[in-house]
């Protein structure tokens, strides 16, 4: 714990990872928010599932091409124009009486507008710290980042069932506004230049590392997606129990991450910690009642936030500083698209087969990802004896003495 503690005393870290963590958190609320603002408008989990995909397939695109564009034309300027066209494209979702067709519309240019702060923030750490203290920053970030995808839901599932769905996707957007707007101000946004790459738009992708941690953050959140999905239809819509819940499984993932995740990763740990995971979700989709549900889930969460840090360290110490930008948005957009996948395919599910249903779901997804790990083994590199920064665009060339 003292290299957290040390972490947090290094100028600006403190600043910038609580600003680019309520900047974050409307990606964790925006899929469910979404999800029972239009089931409750519509009458449909199916309908619902149809905007979610639309809002996945947006940020599909966005999520590296806005990452390769704040190489281009700066940290800032893509940030703050994204941000906005994002706020009022969702806006627009909760206050306009729209078709199916036209929700659809809006949540693409939602999701193709979604502010890269994920891809901006993991691009600017290694320029914050000492190569020592970066693997503890990852996982730090990881752990904090259970907030989005397990805090964020708690948080809009909460105003959504007990006050308004409505309400729910505007505190998200405030959210996004404020957050963003304190993001984007930070000193260290500004100082950050990235180089250009070399490479082709997407050429990052086929790095075996690059492509692990896309597919495995996919499968990943998709399955804490569903599973979100699926406690809400457990304990209804105005219960409160089901926000208590996913509160429990957030201090737990919390948990996990601060005690688990800086220890050193060699090529089995992300398949070691995804095991924790699975174990977790297995028997939560045979638990009934309150507290069995809501223990299954925290020995779940013990693994969930190292297994992203493992993912975040990975993809750092694996690509040239160029690069990185593009890599995490590669990483983020799968993230993000599981979130919303996940939530829509459970949501199909559940309207067929019942709340069990939607456990099935994420069980299926997190089993995919542990296989994917157990196979990605080959090419996870041994970073127990090594520094975990980015690839140096350039290098000392060694000369020989005259």
């Amino acid at each position: 714990m003292s290299s957290y503690g040390e972490l947090l005393r290094t100028p600006g870290v403190s600043r910038i990872m609580a600003a680019q963590l309520t900047a974050r958190l409307p990606s964790g609320m925006l899929s469910l928010g979404l999800l029972l603002h239009i089931e409750r408008t519509t009458g449909s989990y199916g309908a619902a599932g149809l905007v979610l995909a639309a809002l996945s397939v947006g940020q599909a695109i966005s999520g590296p091409a806005t990452s390769r564009l704040m190489v281009e034309l700066g940290l800032r300027r893509v940030l703050l124009t994204s941000t906005i066209l994002c706020s009022i494209f969702v806006t627009t979702i909760v206050l306009a009486e729209l078709p199916v067709f036209g929700y659809m519309a809006v949540a693409f240019l939602s999701g193709l507008t979604f502010p890269p702060v994920s891809s901006a923030v993991r691009t600017i750490y290694p320029k914050m710290v000492n190569s020592r203290q970066l693997t503890p920053l990852f996982s730090l970030d990881a752990a904090l980042q259970e907030l989005i995808w397990i805090g964020g839901p708690v948080l809009v599932t909460f105003i959504s069932t007990q006050i308004s769905t409505v309400l729910g996707i505007l505190v998200s957007v405030a959210l996004l506004i404020g957050g963003g707007i304190w993001f984007i101000s930070s000193p260290e946004v500004g100082r950050v230049r990235i180089p250009r790459s070399k490479r082709r738009f997407g050429v990052v992708l086929t790095r075996p590392t690059v492509l692990l941690a896309t597919v495995i953050g996919f499968l990943l959140i998709g399955s804490c997606a569903a599973i979100e999905t699926s406690v809400v239809a457990t304990f209804g819509d105005g219960d409160a129990s089901a926000g208590i819940v996913l509160a429990i499984w957030s201090v737990g993932s919390l948990a996990g991450g601060l005690l688990f995740g800086h220890v050193p990763i060699g090529p089995w740990a992300l398949f070691r910690r995804l095991l924790i995971v699975t174990v977790g979700l297995g028997a939560a989709a045979f638990a009934f009642g309150f507290w069995w549900i809501a223990l299954t889930l925290v020995v779940s969460g013990l693994g969930l936030a190292p297994a992203l840090a493992v993912l975040s360290t990975i993809t750092s110490a694996t690509v040239k500083f160029s690069d990185t930008a593009e890599a995490y948005g590669w990483v983020n957009t799968g993230q993000l698209i599981g979130a919303a996948l996940g939530s829509a395919l459970a949501g199909v599910i559940i309207d067929q087969n019942g709340s069990q249903g939607g456990f099935l779901v994420a069980v299926g997804l997190v089993a995919a990802c542990l296989g994917v790990a157990a196979i990605g083994s080959r090419w996870s590199p041994d970073l127990r004896n090594r520094d975990a920064g980015p690839i140096p665009d350039t290098a000392p060339v060694p000369v020989q003495p005259s």
